[in-house]
């Protein structure tokens, strides 16, 4: 008999799924269970899994490739999670930028994982801006490609969560729901806050009652899919900054300001850029998931003379425009009164998506 229930959460860039895992993984642990987490990235220096960590979770990272490329290094991390950790449940967080996950991941799970794990209905987390202009016939800014994958994601969803909520009234969650249940009538829509806690435990009690998971299979143009991805570029970045003492939430912040106008100024849409600096064991992170307007910092890493930054920022853009623009960006803010030393630094496109299984019908 399956004893870890498995809950993958997928989305697409921006969507807040890192602040939601976090919160799941919270409560289910307040609640007496054991809980693990995977995350996955095209690279490997990750915000998410760093930020997951320095907060007790018990997180493996699959990186190089999304789930679906890489399903032996997914499997071999959730075998991991169960054998030395222990935990009886697993949230893994795909790839932003990917979608086929029930056909890619969903089946082959079901298929043959089905002694160890309960694999939980697929749910996917939206942000109620881009989910409405999507919904609206827009791009949201996107590229058109990248705007395809957005609605693939939702289109194969058992659960829709649409997130951050907390910025939306009454009548706007309604009309919202509304639409999102009438374009996806097959999907149940939820809604929650991730900042604030709200509608975490009822999602919490569908995902672990509910037993139909990966219900659709959706039709997939992978040449459309592949370019959606191609069209961003792809930065995961560490840093060593030493020097006079600094305020690193201020330095967070100023930079974030500064990548936001380069990026707006260019026309750049922004999948999403995190910003973490740790510094004497805290530590402050910064999100931008468009616009300046939508840039966010949280906690705090105080002031000292040292800190360790990680940069991950997806843009469309070239890999190379990416690379040039957070490192004038970094190069500028810091000027003559630090040394830096750089610890990892990688740029890049992504490859085209090619999964170790795609099954052509729903287990």
């Amino acid at each position: 008999m399956a004893t870890t229930k498995l809950m993958i959460v997928g989305g697409f860039l921006g969507a807040g799924k890192t602040t939601f895992l976090w919160q799941a993984a919270q409560t289910m642990i307040g609640q007496g269970r054991r809980v693990g987490l995977i995350t996955n990235d095209q690279a490997p220096e990750l915000v998410d899994s760093r930020l997951l960590s320095l907060n007790n979770l018990r997180v493996e990272e699959v990186s190089g490739s999304c789930f679906c490329c890489n399903f032996n290094g997914f499997t071999a991390a959730i075998r991991k999670m169960c054998e030395a950790a222990g935990a009886d449940v697993i949230i893994a967080e795909p790839v932003g930028s990917c979608t086929d996950l029930s056909a890619t991941i969903m089946q082959p799970l079901k298929q043959y994982w089905n002694r160890q794990l309960e694999t939980a209905p697929l749910s996917v987390l939206a942000d109620p801006v881009r989910l409405a202009a999507i919904l609206a016939g827009e791009t949201s800014g996107l590229h058109p490609d990248a705007a395809y994958i957005y609605r693939k994601q939702l289109e194969e969803a058992d659960l829709i969560v649409i997130n951050k909520v907390d910025l939306l009234s009454s009548e706007q969650i309604e009309t919202l729901k509304a639409a999102t249940a009438k374009t996806f009538p097959s999907a149940r829509v939820m809604t929650v806050s991730a900042r604030t806690g709200e509608g975490l435990s009822e999602w919490i009690e569908a995902v672990m009652q509910t037993q139909a998971a990966g219900q659709r299979i959706v039709e997939m143009d992978y040449d459309i899919y592949a370019n959606g991805e191609a069209v961003l570029g792809w930065l995961n970045g560490t840093v060593l900054l030493r020097g006079k003492r600094t305020d690193w939430d201020e330095l967070t912040r100023t930079l974030l300001n500064r990548l936001a106008a380069r990026f707006d100024a260019d026309g750049l849409p922004v999948g999403h850029v995190k910003v973490i600096a740790e510094s004497d064991g805290s530590y402050v992170v910064g999100n931008l998931t468009g616009t300046v307007d939508t840039l966010s910092v949280r906690h705090s890493a105080g002031t000292s003379d040292v800190a360790r930054i990680i940069v991950n920022a997806r843009v469309e853009t070239s890999p190379e425009n990416l690379d040039a623009i957070v490192r004038d960006a970094i190069n500028a803010l810091c000027g003559d009164g630090y040394e830096q030393e750089v610890v990892a630094w990688r740029y890049l496109q992504p490859g085209r998506p090619n999964p170790t299984h795609r099954f052509a019908q729903v287990v």
